[in-house]
């Protein structure tokens, strides 16, 4: 017998490195990713919800260092500037409303105050009733909704009215009326703080509803889910299924809406310092701005374009980026 002409050779044994490569990648490969992390993956795609939280994050720091943003620029709110104001007119003398090296954004009529540094201040206010009366009306929305959607029967009948009616009730006329008749002193508030405290409390009490219709038919559809049978069954409380089981997954729509609050509460800030039942002056807003701004807004565009600008530019980016936080959260999205 002859011998075969090619003798079979032997595979190369794979090196330590090789195995850890490999491991390594088939580690990778099974690797699973959390709700928050695909969520995260979702909105880096989404560049307009990107730039939207950006300008979000920017406003907020402007809000919260307003006063040294204020003091670096070298203006004082406040402050009167009668030396630039033409005294025949009343309007900032210069072109564009006084715009200079100092004044970037020019001043006001009458008074000559930096438009640039009112515009910082009015942030805060803004901002302010923003975010705090979407939190009382996030509050109230998540607990009256968790348990309408929960117990049922006539716990969900009461509350469900009490939504009916709310929802029913004309807001903005009764803000401007309770406004108008809150005192001057409250609870060791005075002044502008005061009203700010009512705003804050009273959007709140009327925001409430629309985001507890979301978690009452949210909860409706959960609490027959297997997981919460599973509770069921195992002896859990009423109370453990509650804020153990149901309220973890109701925090995607509860931030989604919270996000759609906001700009939705701050033209309401706006809209109520506009028709006077807002802070009060010296206080900067940018509704109260606007309001000034209409007896000048054909001899000096200027006063009445910034704040109006500051307002639209807020609204559209608390917008864009509520609305990539709702895809990145929704797994059914197409983003």
């Amino acid at each position: 017998m002859t011998a075969p002409l090619h003798e079979p050779t032997a595979e190369a044994a794979p090196s330590a490195a090789e195995e850890a490569a490999v491991a390594t990648a088939g580690a990778k490969a099974v690797q699973g990713r959390s709700l928050g992390r695909i969520a995260w993956e979702r909105l880096k795609r989404d560049k307009l919800a990107l730039s939207g939280g950006i300008v979000v994050l920017l406003l907020i720091l402007v809000a919260l260092f307003a006063p040294l943003i204020a003091h670096a620029y070298g203006q004082d709110p406040d402050a009167y500037h009668e030396s630039l104001i033409d005294p025949l007119f009343s309007t900032p003398k210069g072109s564009l409303g006084g715009v200079s090296g100092e004044h970037w954004l020019g001043v006001e009529p009458v008074n000559g105050r930096d438009i640039f540094a009112r515009v910082l201040y009015g942030a805060r206010i803004s901002l302010l009733v923003g975010f705090l009366s979407a939190i009382v009306a996030v509050v109230l929305g998540t607990i009256l909704g968790i348990l309408a959607g929960f117990f049922g029967g006539w716990v969900d009948s009461v509350i469900s009215r009490v939504m009916d009616g709310l929802l029913a009730f004309p807001q903005l006329l009764f803000i401007i009326a309770l406004v108008s008749v809150m005192p001057n002193d409250m609870l060791g508030l005075t002044g502008s703080n005061v009203r700010v405290f009512v705003m804050i409390l009273v959007i709140g009490f009327f925001g409430w509803p629309y985001i507890g219709r979301v978690v009452r038919g949210q909860t409706l559809s959960m609490r027959e889910r297997e997981y919460v049978e599973a509770a069921r069954s195992l002896g859990a409380g009423r109370f453990y299924i509650l804020f153990k089981e149901l309220l973890p997954n109701l925090v995607a729509p509860i931030i989604v809406y919270t996000t759609m609050m906001i700009p939705t509460n701050i033209l309401t800030e706006a809209a109520l310092s506009f028709l006077g039942v807002g802070v009060k002056p010296p206080t900067s807003s940018w509704g109260q701005m606007l309001s000034t701004a209409i007896d000048y807004y054909d001899s000096d565009p200027m006063y009445m374009i910034v704040p109006g600008v500051a307002i639209f530019i807020t609204v559209l980016a608390f917008n864009l980026f509520g609305d990539g936080v709702r895809d990145a959260l929704d797994p059914k999205g197409s983003r």
